[in-house]
C-alpha cells in the first residue's frame, strides 16, 4: 500500500468518525429548540428602590438598621436631634393652651353677659313703666289740687271760706307740683337707664367679636404646633415601604443636609427580571404577555411574570447577557414583573432566564441555550 493511498484512508476515516459523532451529538445531546410561540432571554432580578432621606438637616444620633435588614412601612430606621425642635414643640403647646384657656374663659363671660343683659333691660323696662306710673298719679294729683286751690282762692275773695283754707289748698298744690317735677324727672332716669342697659347688646357684639379673635389666635397656635410638631416628626426617618436595606449612606454622629440620601430600600415585593430581546424578535414582545422565570437556586419552581415595559430605543447587547445569536448587537430591555415572590425567596441582583410565551397556545418550556 502506497503512502498516498495511507493517507487517503486516514483522511476518510477521521471524516467518517467526525460524521457518527456529528450525528450522536445531533441525536443524544443537542438540545431541541424553544416551541414557537415562546421567546427565552436572560438577566438579572432587580427591585424598585426607595431612597429615604431627611427632609431636615441636622445630626444622626441614632441608627436602627443596617444593610440586609428587613424593614416595614413605617418603622424607624434613624433619629436626628429633636433638642432644639422638641422645645419649640412644647412652645406652641403651651401657645395653644394660653389661647384654649382665654378662649374658654372669654366664651363663659359671653354666655353670662348674654344672659345678665335681658334680665336688666327687663328690671330697666319696668322701672319706666313704674315711673310712667307715678308721674300719671302725681300729674293727676298736681291738677286736683290747682283746681282745690284755684277754689279755695275764689270762696276766700267771697270770704264764705276761712283764710287758712285757701292757704292750705294752696300749700297742697305746690307740693304737688314738686311731686310731678320730681315724678317727670325719675320717669327721665328711668328712660336714660333703659337706654344704657340696652346698650349691654353691643357689649355682647364686641364680646362676640373678641370671641371670634381669640378663636383665630388659637387657630393660629394650633397650626403653628401642628408645623412644630411635622418638623420634630420629620427627624425620625421612616422607611416608606417594605423590603430590603441594600445601602446605608450615613452614620451616627454624622450632621447631614436637608434632602440628602440615607437609605436605599427596595421593595422585595415589586421585583422584576430586566431582559433583553434581540431587535428581530421585539415585535413578538407586547404589554400583558405571560412569562416564566426560572433561577439556578430554584430550577423546578419557575415564577410567574408579566411584561410590563418595554424599551422604545435599542441599544448595544450588555456583556453580561447571552444571546442564542452571538451575532446580535442591537436589543430592548423587557422588565418582567414578578406576580408573587413567596418568602421573599427571590433577591435583586440573582441571574435568572425566563421564557415569554407570546401565542397563547404554545406549550411551556424551560429556557434551553
Amino acid at each position: 500500500m502506497t503512502r498516498t493511498m495511507k493517507i487517503t484512508i486516514t483522511v476518510m476515516s477521521i471524516s467518517i468518525l467526525a460524521t457518527v459523532a456529528l450525528a450522536v451529538w445531533w441525536l443524544g445531546f443537542r438540545q431541541e429548540p424553544l416551541p414557537e410561540g415562546l421567546i427565552q432571554a436572560n438577566g438579572r432580578i432587580e427591585g424598585d428602590h426607595y431612597t429615604v432621606a431627611s427632609k431636615a438637616a441636622g445630626r444622626i444620633v441614632e441608627l436602627k438598621v443596617r444593610e440586609g435588614d428587613a424593614v416595614e412601612d413605617g418603622q424607624v430606621l434613624a433619629r436626628m436631634d429633636d433638642a432644639q425642635v422638641r422645645a419649640r414643640v412644647e412652645q406652641a403647646r403651651a401657645a395653644v393652651e394660653a389661647h384654649g384657656a382665654q378662649l374658654e374663659a372669654a366664651n363663659t363671660a359671653l354666655v353670662n353677659l348674654k344672659k345678665q343683659v335681658p334680665l336688666q333691660v327687663d328690671t330697666a323696662r319696668a322701672g319706666v313703666t313704674h315711673a310712667e306710673a307715678v308721674l300719671a298719679a302725681a300729674k293727676a294729683t298736681e291738677e286736683q289740687t290747682a283746681n282745690d286751690a284755684q277754689r279755695f282762692s275764689t270762696l276766700l275773695k267771697k270770704q264764705t271760706v276761712e283764710e287758712h283754707r285757701a292757704e292750705q289748698a294752696n300749700l297742697a298744690w305746690k307740693v304737688a307740683q314738686a311731686e310731678y317735677t320730681s315724678a317727670m324727672a325719675a320717669r327721665a332716669q328711668a328712660k336714660n337707664q333703659l337706654a344704657e342697659v340696652k346698650l349691654g347688646w353691643l357689649t355682647v357684639e364686641a364680646r362676640e367679636q373678641a370671641l371670634t379673635a381669640l378663636e383665630a389666635q388659637l387657630k393660629q397656635a394650633q397650626a403653628a404646633l401642628l408645623e412644630a410638631q411635622s418638623v420634630l416628626d420629620d427627624l425620625t426617618i421612616r422607611a416608606p415601604a417594605n423590603g430590603i436595606v441594600t445601602t446605608r449612606i450615613v452614620d451616627e454622629g454624622e450632621v447631614v443636609a436637608a434632602g440628602s440620601p440615607q437609605f436605599d430600600i427596595v421593595d422585595l415585593d415589586r421585583l422584576y427580571l430586566k431582559v433583553y430581546i434581540p431587535e428581530k424578535e421585539i415585535g413578538k414582545v407586547r404589554l400583558g404577555l405571560p412569562a416564566r422565570i426560572y433561577t439556578d437556586a430554584f430550577p423546578d419552581k419557575p415564577f410567574t411574570a408579566v411584561v410590563r415595559y418595554i424599551a422604545s430605543r435599542a441599544e448595544f447587547t450588555p456583556k453580561e447577557v447571552q444571546t442564542p445569536d452571538e451575532r446580535v448587537k442591537l436589543v430592548y430591555a423587557v422588565k418582567l414583573y414578578l406576580e408573587e415572590n413567596p418568602d421573599h425567596r427571590l433577591t435583586p441582583g440573582l441571574p435568572a432566564d425566563a421564557v415569554i410565551r407570546w401565542q397563547e397556545d404554545a406549550p411551556w418550556a424551560k429556557p434551553r441555550w
